[in-house]
């Protein structure tokens, strides 16, 4: 009996320990929402380019877009032109469009529009860059300043990444001689982030300039920041302040030394930025995510089922959560129902008819089934030619009541000719049967504990939250079926029992 015991509680542990991993694996990794009206942002950018083409030459611009291989996944890529040719590469690491005419005039305007989401799979590519570079040449009064700054970087720094945050705080002190011959003049980033890369290639630190874009509403240009790799992940700095840590908002658009556009047969190109923020439902974004890239994170979930059969198991799959409400009630409560799955299936027919019509069908339904039953009593009939008599007579009755509904206008009345003929029919018999077995009184106290447990699974299986969080954690169920089995071995007293003997207790 020991081992029997420990074996139920073993069992019980390994099902809600396994259903809690699968759930929080699928919240906390793959980001699925919790709730189905959770929305995410959805993130719509125009990069309008213009310029004034050459008469008489052939246009060629070629201009970096996002590579898309980060935190970011595309929903929506496109490349808008009139008499353009247009093609895609791949150029040390970044996405490079090119835009292409035999014969363009005057003003010219082509836009790049991108639709992107967060990333909902957890699972990155694994990182991989350069530790080690060659030092940039340097000589005469530079190298004397460059080696003057390093010195006392070497002292406060410890590793790769407080090196480079040294050097960049180090740099951004415009009131240093040294700092000032190695910036002749030009405090711009872009020169403040030339000077730390000399700095930091003397110390054979690999360096990466990374141009972003900021997720905001409003329009900007390309801000400049600096990445690393120390061997396991790329540490991104903000070359002005030594500010360690790409932001979250921030859009990769692309790496290197080289421009953001260049034109051939062409001048004065510029480029504007258009950013426009909207909400999407969360689910349905993860689907769109789970189909632009290769994670399948929901492919192998019941989202994967074609779409009526998705319809279907939403159903099958709050029949656990009505029968976990009648084990409650019938072992904790003590409250008496005609069997487990009866009141179930009742609370499944009134998804169809709605509680208020439903129990009224099933209340005038059932009375006049077992009225024309204690009748068929006096004549002394068997009782399966008695039952198949009521069972006729309940088939009529519905139609009946179908007919009637549809003459005055009460169109929910029509749902009862969906109301499950099974379901009825095997009410009425186990009825009939206890009446027969027990008596009227008990057969009426059954009916209405039957009808109470009916009502409130249903009430239960109809919360649409629920319904959404069972079908999209299924490793819940788990978690029930470990309840379920600690509720089996309940031997205690049920709540009726206690008034029942509340009487002892004075004594």
């Amino acid at each position: 009996m020991r081992s029997l015991t420990l074996h139920l509680k073993v069992l019980i542990f390994l099902l809600v320990a396994l259903g809690v991993s699968i759930t929080a694996y699928q919240i906390f990794v793959l980001g699925i929402p919790v709730t189905e009206d959770e929305t995410d942002d959805l993130w719509n950018i125009d990069a309008k380019v213009e310029f004034i083409a050459s008469a008489r030459e052939p246009v060629k611009l070629q201009m970096f877009v996002p590579p898309l291989n980060q935190e970011f996944v595309s929903l929506n890529e496109s490349f808008i032109s009139n008499n353009y040719g247009v093609s895609v590469n791949r150029v040390d690491g970044n996405r490079r469009v090119t835009w292409s005419a035999r014969r363009a005039s005057g003003k010219q305007t082509l836009y790049y529009r991108l639709v992107l989401t967060k990333r909902y799979s957890g699972e990155q590519a694994k990182a991989n860059g350069p530790i080690f570079r060659d030092s940039l040449p340097v000589e005469g009064a530079e190298k004397i300043a460059a080696e003057a700054l390093l010195s006392p970087i070497r002292q406060h720094s410890a590793d790769v990444e407080t090196f480079i945050s040294e050097a960049i705080k180090r740099v951004n002190n415009v009131e240093d001689d040294n700092v000032k011959l190695l910036l002749g003049g030009d405090a711009s980033t872009a020169n403040k982030a030339g000077v730390i890369e000399l700095l930091l290639s003397i110390a054979h630190v690999p360096m990466e300039r990374v141009h972003t874009i900021r997720l905001s509403d409003d329009p900007q240009s390309p801000e400049l920041w600096l990445r690393s790799f120390n061997g396991d992940r790329w540490l991104y700095f903000n070359p002005e302040t030594g500010e360690q840590g790409l932001p979250k908002d921030r859009l990769v658009w692309w790496t290197g030394n080289d421009p953001l556009m260049n034109l051939e047969g062409g001048r004065s190109p510029q480029i504007t930025f258009t950013l426009n923020n909207s909400e999407m439902n969360a689910i349905r974004l993860a689907k769109l995510t789970d189909e632009n890239t290769d994670a399948d994170f929901l492919e192998y979930s019941l989202y994967g089922l074609p779409l009526q059969t998705q319809q279907t198991y939403q159903i099958m799959i709050m029949i656990p959560i009505g029968v976990l409400v009648i084990l409650i009630l019938r072992n904790l409560g003590g409250l008496q129902t005609l069997g487990t799955f009866t009141p179930v299936l009742i609370a499944l027919a009134f998804r169809e008819t709605q509680i208020g019509f439903g129990i009224i069908l099933f209340t005038l339904i059932t009375a006049l089934g077992l009225s024309l039953r204690s009748y068929l009593e006096h004549l002394k009939l068997q009782m399966l030619p008695r039952l198949s008599v009521v069972l006729t007579f309940v088939v009529v009755l519905i139609a009946v009541i179908s007919l009637l509904s549809h003459k005055l206008g009460l169109e929910r009345g029509l749902s009862v000719s969906l109301f499950p003929m099974v379901i009825l029919t095997m009410t009425i018999e186990r009825l009939s049967i206890t009446w027969e077995e027990r008596g009227g009184g008990h057969a009426f106290k059954v009916a209405v504990g039957t009808l109470i447990a009916a009502s409130l699974a249903f009430m239960l299986m109809n919360i649409q939250a629920l319904t959404y969080f069972i079908f999209t954690f299924p490793a819940v169920l788990l978690i029930m079926v470990g309840f379920m089995l600690a509720m089996g071995r309940y031997r205690g007293y049920r709540l009726t029992e206690l008034f029942r003997f509340k009487a002892f207790l004075k004594d």
